[in-house]
């Protein structure tokens, strides 16, 4: 008992003396943290630093904060960015062909660039005392959605001036002058921009362009300029080919010191005319066979005046920051927004085409199999858009969450994949075989364009959303990191002391709550909804305590090696994204109206995102590098085994028949599948088919009868014995006519295109 005493005296005394608790205890920690700690490049800091935490933070400690994301009054569209929807954004679709924009022309007709540039197409983003619209990210992204459901090309082609690009810059970092002169000019669309990033060295290492400028004395106009002569090669850059002015990113170096003391000044951004001397506007690539703009840029000792640079001089170097942050925002518009008008048009005419279309005497949704891949795509038209309208609604709140919207960009595009391709799969034969009549083959055909830009989604799941998760929605570890990128040990280890304290008590707080919350199944767990979404939020609350536990035992044991376990830390990655997304759809659906016939959906999406999250917890346990280590944090995050399971078959069954038998349920999921006006538009078709076999319900029930009757056949659809029908009395001629309307939309929309054997001409719908 002494013993123990003495020990415990010894340890208070340790921890009361500053000079002994740094010999014994913080300062070898220190050493230990700055030794297993990789050096952070001044890129890492600035990426680091750039932008803002959101919600996704109180997910990563572990403390979800439901009142502040119910509370969250997201912005909606105004009377003037509905009207544009309505109007300006349905007569731009009825110009786009996309079958003969994508297979014939390589391009939009003359009439369709000429009513982008005059409607403002351009300049979304602009402000208005520029001549722009201003609109709101909410606003960009249903646009973009919007288009992109007819046409992806058209959808990309308006996403990226309204993205990263000189419109963004300019508003946000260029001088008077700047802005004076680019706003205006590219918001009548009398300039049309282009950002050059990615070259043939560097594309998703961005901080790694080899394209370079110099400061130096030169000729512009006629006098001897202080400016900086570049030399770049660029490559996948959209709208070059047309573009009239050319925003380009590269490394300025001063190695005369003309601007100061500083040599390799750092990323830069200019903006140049691209019939600026020396500029070459390259060769068009063709993405996947697309109708949209995109090729190479190139200058070899080009120069211009410093007044360039985005910003002006005070902005040299400072082109890396800009970049992330625009990057973030544009990121959490533009490819969810592409993304969630795949899903809404993929679930849309799936379900449509799944009630008309018939296999052994049934409609193709009576067949459980094919009720699988409509309940999911029902799940992913409303999970769309609910993470679209969270994370745009974060970037108008003023945010700039880098997380979020990668979570976002990964997520979503992976998601439109999924429902393309069951999409593909229901429709068969009918979803392979190209021409005006498909709409699904494009968006198919299109997809891994949205997957790969601004870094492919295997770079954006395992380093972007973990790695920047672990160091900004952690709320220790990046303060603990500046510690240690201290270079006086003393004054670092001074910083560093608070934070370990109150490091080590929040993981130790984390591990019991993980724990006790699995030992209880999270039932004491308090939130505020008392409905059927009670367990949904208690078991999510739980897995937010497993991830930020696991979290610091990843760093812990790894360190800087975690950023190279890329599997690793993917998997926390994947439950850091579920929990954003469960906790969107959450949002959506009190947002939206609390409507009971939606919660079955919630329940499929909260239910698949928990599987989700052991999946990744048990494959994190399973691969940490201690074996033990990971049999025991499994013990703890699940003592009683499985946890989570799938929803029933019975739902799945459900979700796909209100989605194929419900014309209000339908359109209430998917708002921003577009119907065209014109009557050969083959959703348009597909739609009104189904509104005339909807009117037939009357004959058939007459129809019906008479087959109990024994006046018309046993066998057979009201299609097929629609003349006996006729003949017998039972319909009449008007109604005979009527069912001939319904069956020859029918077939219009079950037949496929044909051409004759050049391919010249389409000869069949």
């Amino acid at each position: 008992m002494l013993f123990w005493i003495i020990v415990v005296v010894a340890i208070v005394f340790i921890f009361r003396s500053p000079s002994l608790r740094q010999q014994w205890i913080t300062g070898p920690a220190f050493r230990l943290f700055k030794r297993v700690l990789p050096p952070l490049s001044q890129t890492e800091r600035e990426a680091m630093e750039a932008g803002s935490v959101w919600l996704e933070a109180d997910l990563f400690k572990g403390q979800p904060d439901w009142h502040k994301l119910y509370s969250l009054a997201l912005p909606e569209l105004t009377q003037e960015e509905q009207d544009f929807i309505d109007n300006e954004v349905t007569e731009l679709m009825s110009l786009i062909d996309d079958f003969d924009a994508v297979h014939n022309r390589k391009d939009f007709s003359d009439e369709a660039w000429q009513y982008m540039r005059e409607k403002g197409f351009f300049s979304l983003i602009i402000p208005k005392e520029y001549g722009g619209k201003a609109f709101s990210a909410l606003a960009n992204s249903t646009i973009v959605s919007k288009i992109a459901s007819r046409s992806l090309s058209a959808g990309v082609t308006v996403m990226v001036p309204n993205s990263l690009g000189p419109g963004e810059l300019l508003s946000h970092y260029g001088t008077q002058e700047q802005k004076d002169y680019w706003l205006p000019r590219l918001a009548k669309g009398q300039d049309i921009p282009c950002f050059a990033l990615t070259g043939p060295e560097a594309g998703s290492d961005a901080g790694g362009i080899p394209d370079t400028g110099v400061v130096t004395i030169g000729e512009f106009e006629g006098k001897d300029t202080l400016g900086i002569r570049l030399n770049w090669e660029k490559r996948y850059i959209t709208l070059a080919p047309v573009a009239t002015v050319l925003g380009l990113a590269f490394k300025l170096n001063d190695p005369d010191g003309l601007l100061g003391d500083t040599k390799n000044i750092g990323i830069t951004c200019a903006l140049i005319p691209t019939n600026h001397p020396g500029v070459e506007v390259g060769n068009r690539h063709l993405p996947l066979e697309q109708a949209f703009m995109n090729g190479t840029t190139r200058g070899k000792d080009v120069f211009i005046p410093l007044d360039w640079i985005i910003g002006g001089k005070d902005y040299a170097g400072k082109g890396w920051r800009m970049l992330i942050e625009c990057l973030s925002a544009g990121r959490g518009i533009s490819l969810p927004a592409l993304s969630a008008g795949n899903a809404h048009l993929s679930a849309q005419t799936t379900a449509i085409y799944s009630a008309i279309r018939q296999q052994f005497g049934c409609s193709l949704y009576e067949f459980e199999g094919v009720q699988e891949g409509l309940a999911q795509l029902a799940a992913n038209a409303y999970k769309a858009e609910a993470i679209r309208r969270l994370t745009a609604g974060a970037i108008d709140l003023g945010q700039k969450p880098g997380v979020v919207t990668a979570i976002a960009k990964y997520h979503m595009t992976e998601l439109a994949r999924q429902s393309i391709n069951i999409a593909m799969d229901i429709h068969g034969g009918k979803g392979i075989q190209m021409g005006p009549n498909n709409y699904l083959a494009s968006l198919y055909t299109a997809l891994p364009v949205s997957i790969t830009v601004e870094g492919a989604n295997i770079l954006t799941r395992n380093l972007m959303i973990f790695g920047q998760g672990a160091t900004r929605c952690h709320p220790y570890v990046f303060e603990e990191m500046m510690a240690a990128a201290e270079p006086d040990f003393q004054t670092g280890l001074a910083q560093f002391e608070p934070l370990l304290f109150k490091h080590v008590k929040f993981a130790v707080g984390n591990a019991f709550s993980a724990f006790f919350n699995g030992l209880t199944g999270a039932h004491f767990v308090s939130v505020p909804k008392q409905d059927a979404n009670k367990r949904h939020m208690q078991q999510i609350h739980r897995i937010s305590k497993g991830l930020a536990f696991c979290s610091d035992i990843a760093m812990l044991m790894l360190g800087g090696e975690l950023k190279r376990r890329e599997m690793l830390s993917a998997r926390l990655g994947d439950v850091l994204s579920e929990l954003y997304m469960a906790s969107a759809v959450l949002k959506h659906f009190y947002a939206t109206g609390a409507n009971p016939q939606q919660q079955p959906l919630v329940d499929f999406l909260i239910r698949e995102s928990l599987v989700n999250c052991e999946e990744a917890l048990k494959g994190f346990c399973r691969h940490i590098s201690n074996p033990l280590v990971g049999v025991l944090l499994k013990r703890l995050l699940f003592p009683w085994g499985t946890s989570f399971t799938s929803v029933h078959d019975k739902v799945k069954t459900r979700l796909a028949t209100e989605l194929c038998t419900n014309e209000a349920y339908r359109n209430s999921l998917t708002p921003l599948c577009y119907v065209g006006t014109q009557k050969d538009d083959a959703v348009r078709v597909l739609n009104d088919a189904m509104t005339a076999i909807n009117n037939l319900a009357p004959l058939v029930k007459k129809v019906v009868a008479a087959q109990k009757a024994k006046t018309l056949p046993r066998k057979g659809s009201i299609f097929q014995l629609r003349d006996i029908a006729l003949a017998e009395g039972v319909l009449s001629e008007a109604e005979a006519a009527q069912v001939a309307e319904a069956d020859a939309l029918r077939m219009r929309v079950i037949n496929v295109d044909e051409f004759d054997f050049s391919l010249a001409t389409v000869v069949n719908n």
